[in-house]
């Protein structure tokens, strides 16, 4: 299998932000976005480098935006990593999560991958999809399958397209067991971003104070020659996990069985993954079931089995419905 780091999202927002400043510099830094956001691009630099320079990370942030983008100033990727660079060196998360993409795209994987693997614990889609390749092929990092099928789950559910093409490749050679536990790692990630205070989706958290204002679009971005594809046939499957101990034991899982059942019909496959992260998580034994993803045209539909009989079918959707979900026996 050739699983390649693959083209990253075109237009992810990564904004110019207004943050919380004391009062001359706060309206500086306004008066720069404003001037942005109204195409005065000369008058926005002008604003933000004498800020830039004396030590300000939001400034710095939005000076690296700047030549990264060449708006007002000869685009030069080597100085916008260099402002990045210093305003994620004052713990600015943003300039961090952008430093660490661009440095990846121009080759230094190495020196990158420290940053992206803290953005993707922020939940920043592009680098769990990065991190998560890294992981399966064990390129500049150990191969943990686990750990590289939650990242790639979490890159998938937040619409990344690449990630969920990645994740078909995996579910090829990632043992069933392993599977289940990056699932139920990729839950336990969306808890702990909700419970830090920012949405998975974000791509890092942002002050709070004042409110941003409104993100200007980077260009696609094009990771260069992929890793060396990994070698499945040498993995070493994890052992089966006992099977949960609940007062009232859902139906078993059975090697083959006519019947299964379906928990929706998504237009992006992301959307059926996620679901199914979301619900192995809340519903004790459904990750023993095996996940199909049901293509029909442009509709995937979600369905786990196999299931023995209609009345095993039934029980399990009691069970998922108590969750808060759809659930519909079928019959295959």
């Amino acid at each position: 299998m050739k699983h390649n780091w693959g083209t990253m999202a075109a237009g992810a927002l990564l904004g110019l932000t207004v943050l919380s400043l004391s009062g001359p510099v706060l309206a500086n830094v306004k008066t720069g976005v404003d001037a942005w956001q109204q195409g005065d691009y000369a008058k926005a630099i002008g604003e933000w480098r004498p800020l830039a320079d004396s030590g300000d990370p939001d400034a710095q942030f939005n000076m690296g935006q700047a030549y990264k983008l060449g708006r007002g100033v000869q685009p030069d990727l080597s100085i916008a990593m260099d402002w990045y660079r210093k305003a994620a060196a004052q713990g600015h998360m943003r300039a961090e999560d952008n430093l660490g993409l661009l440095m990846f795209q121009q080759g230094d994987r190495a020196g990158a991958m420290p940053y992206l693997q803290h953005a993707s614990m922020r939940g920043e889609p592009r680098a769990q999809y990065i991190v998560g390749t890294a992981l399966f092929n064990g390129d500049l990092v150990g191969k943990d399958w686990v750990r590289a099928y939650a990242l790639m789950s979490r890159a998938a559910a937040q619409g990344l397209s690449q990630a969920s093409t990645s994740l078909t490749q995996m579910d090829k050679y990632i043992p069933e067991d392993q599977r289940r536990q990056g699932l139920a790692l990729a839950a336990n990630m969306e808890q702990q971003g909700k419970n830090a205070g920012f949405a998975a989706s974000d791509p890092a958290p942002v002050r709070t104070t004042p409110a941003p204002v409104r993100t200007a679009a980077l260009p696609p971005s094009t990771p260069s020659q992929p890793p060396a594809a990994p070698k499945p046939a040498t993995a070493q499957p994890a052992p089966p996990r006992p099977a949960p101990q609940v007062a009232a034991a859902p139906p078993k899982p059975v090697a083959s069985g006519n019947w299964r059942v379906q928990l929706g019909a998504f237009g992006e496959e992301g959307n059926a993954r996620a679901l199914w992260s979301r619900l192995t998580g809340k519903v004790s034994g459904l990750s023993t079931y095996h996940l199909f993803l049901v293509k029909t045209g442009a509709i995937t539909r979600l369905q786990a089995g196999p299931i023995a009989s209609s009345g095993d079918a039934e029980r399990l959707c009691t069970r998922i419905k108590a969750a808060g979900a759809d659930c519909i026996p079928k019959k295959i």
